[in-house]
C-alpha cells in the first residue's frame, strides 16, 4: 500500500496527481481525510465561518505531518498551499478557497476535540489500510452487531441454516488484523495541571497505524481504559495483544464477548495464573517453533512452546498456553541472558498457529 501520509504531504505540497496504475490518488485521500474532519464538532457560530474546521484541519495534518512544529510554521505551509487542492479541500465543505489566516489556525485547532480529532483520524488511516473499525448499531449488551443480522466472526448469531457452514470457516480463519494495545508518555507534552501526558494507544501490527487513543489521567493508570480504548473500535475478528499489565480476567472477557481474540504475556502481577502455568510439564512439550537473529554483536535465540490449555486454568476463554524462551549470546556462544515468560490465547490450535503466536509475542 502506499504510505497514505507520505502521499498526502507530496499532493498538499506541490500538487502532484498520482498515476491511475498507483493504489490510492491523492484526490481521494484528501477528499476522504475532509469528510473524517467534518466530524469533528465546530463550535464557532456556523453564521460567521469562512474556514470550516475540516478543511483547517486537513491542511493543518499535512503540515505537522511535512514537520510543521508551531502555529507560524503550520500558517506558512498552508499559505504555500497549491490553488488547486486548496480549492478542492474547501469545495468538499461547500465553502470558497481562501488560506486561513494564523489566527484561524490557532482557533480551530485549540478548540477542536482532541478525542473527537483522534477518532477522525483513525478511521481515516484504517479506511486507507482497508480495515472496518464502524462500530455497528447496538445489538445484545456486549455485541457490537445487531442480534437481527449475523455477521461473520459473530460468536453465537449464526441461525441454525447457517451455523455449520459459519462455525466451520471461523473454526479456520485466522485473524487478519493484529492489533497492539500500548501505553506510552508524550514527551514534551503536558496537561493544564502540568503533568506529562500518557496515551493509551491501539495500533496495527503490520502497519504500524495508530487507530485509537485514549488519554490516561494523572490519577489513575492504564487498566481501567482498556475497556473505553477499545469501545471506540469495531474490534471483531481482530487479534489483540498487550503487555503483561493487560493480562486482566475482565480484558480477556472483553475481548472475547467483542468476537475478537487475545494473546496475552503472564508475568508475576497474575501470580495464581503464573503459578499454574509454572507447573505444567513443559519439559515433556516440544519446542514447535525458533527464530534466530544476529546483530549488534549479539545472536538472539527464541523457542515457543505451545499445549492446550488446562481446564482448571484460572482465567477465561484461554485456549492454548505458552512458553518463549529467550537465550542471547554472543557471537562466540557466551550466554549474556536467558529470560522465560509465559503467555494465553484464546486461539485454537487451527488459528492460532505457533509461528502466529510468536509473532504476536513478539510484536
Amino acid at each position: 500500500m502506499v504510505d497514505a501520509w507520505s502521499v498526502l504531504v507530496s499532493s498538499l505540497s506541490t500538487g502532484d496527481l498520482l498515476s491511475e496504475a498507483d493504489v490510492c490518488s491523492p484526490d481521494s485521500m484528501i477528499v476522504d481525510l475532509v469528510d473524517c474532519f467534518a466530524l469533528v464538532a465546530d463550535p464557532r457560530d456556523q453564521r460567521w465561518v469562512v474556514h470550516p474546521a475540516a478543511a483547517v484541519l486537513t491542511l493543518c495534518a499535512g503540515a505537522v505531518v511535512a514537520g510543521m512544529r508551531s502555529f507560524t510554521a503550520i500558517a506558512g505551509w498552508v499559505a504555500d498551499t497549491p490553488p488547486g487542492l486548496l480549492t478542492q479541500v474547501y469545495h468538499q465543505c461547500g465553502k470558497p478557497a481562501l488560506a486561513p489566516s494564523k489566527g484561524t489556525i490557532w482557533q480551530v485547532v485549540t478548540r477542536a476535540d482532541a478525542a473527537s480529532v483522534d477518532a477522525a483520524v483513525g478511521a481515516w488511516l484504517a479506511g486507507r489500510a482497508g480495515i472496518d473499525i464502524t462500530i455497528a448499531a447496538p445489538g445484545r449488551p456486549g455485541h457490537p452487531w445487531p442480534e437481527t443480522a449475523h455477521q461473520p466472526g459473530c460468536r453465537g448469531q449464526a441461525t441454525e441454516d447457517e451455523a455449520t457452514e459459519d462455525e466451520a470457516t471461523e473454526d479456520e480463519a485466522q485473524p487478519l488484523v493484529w492489533l497492539a494495545v500500548d501505553g506510552k508518555r508524550v514527551r514534551g507534552a503536558v496537561d493544564a495541571d502540568g503533568n506529562a501526558a500518557h496515551l493509551l494507544a491501539a495500533a496495527t501490527h503490520q502497519q504500524g497505524l495508530v487507530l485509537a487513543q485514549i488519554d490516561v489521567h494523572h490519577k489513575t493508570n492504564e487498566i481501567p481504559m482498556f475497556a473505553p480504548l477499545l469501545d471506540t473500535l469495531n474490534i471483531a475478528g481482530m487479534l489483540i495483544t498487550a503487555d503483561c499489565l493487560h493480562t486482566q480476567r475482565k480484558h480477556a472477557c472483553y475481548v472475547y464477548e467483542h468476537d475478537a481474540d487475545f494473546v496475552f504475556c503472564v508475568k508475576d502481577n497474575q501470580p495464581n495464573l503464573f503459578d499454574a502455568l509454572d507447573v505444567l510439564a513443559w519439559r515433556d512439550v516440544p519446542i514447535t517453533h525458533t527464530t534466530t537473529d544476529r546483530g549488534h554483536g549479539r545472536i538472539e535465540t527464541r523457542t515457543l512452546q505451545v499445549m492446550p490449555a488446562p481446564p482448571d486454568l484460572p482465567f477465561p476463554h484461554v485456549a492454548q498456553v505458552c512458553l518463549v524462551e529467550r537465550e542471547v549470546t554472543d557471537t562466540r556462544g557466551t550466554p549474556l541472558s536467558n529470560v522465560a515468560i509465559f503467555a494465553v490465547t484464546s486461539l485454537n490450535s487451527t488459528r492460532g498457529t505457533p509461528e502466529l503466536i510468536a509473532q504476536a509475542i513478539r510484536g
